[in-house]
């Protein structure tokens, strides 16, 4: 018999290597890290909003008003919300992994104690900052 039917008739051969996503249960600390990658995407495809309206600013009154109508849209103060939440997570989870690269934090409970400061951190910072623009404008 060679290794290869025996392979097909044993049947912890035919499993799969790893375990299949639904197998996982969501834990903190992996929606943390897929967050901080659609953070960072929406960052980058955020931050044309901000150039679309500091080259309509450059290009004269009628782009300057076009660009600040959208941004002034429900649709527009959607986007900075999502956009500066976006900012403020990205931030305070990059801090995070700052103390990381010091090599502290480790140790599970702080593990899942500084996963939480992020989101109310995120939360606190994003709020605070629309007050101040809000009262500001």
């Amino acid at each position: 018999m060679s290794a290869q039917d025996e392979a097909a008739s044993d049947p912890k051969a035919r499993r799969p290597l790893s375990p299949h996503l639904q197998v996982y249960r969501p834990q903190l600390t992996s929606a943390l890290s897929i967050f901080h990658r659609i953070t960072g995407i929406a960052l980058a495809v955020g931050t044309l909003l901000l150039v679309w309206w500091l080259v309509a600013a450059a290009a004269g009154p009628e782009a300057y008003a076009a660009a600040s109508g959208f941004i002034g849209s429900w649709l527009g103060l959607f986007l900075l919300l999502g956009w500066s939440a976006a900012l403020f997570y990205h931030l305070a989870n990059g801090i995070r992994h700052l103390v990381w690269d010091a090599g502290y934090g480790f140790e599970l409970p702080t593990v899942y104690a500084s996963g939480w400061a992020v989101v109310i951190v995120t939360g606190a910072l994003t709020l605070l900052a629309w007050i101040v623009g809000l009262v500001a404008w």
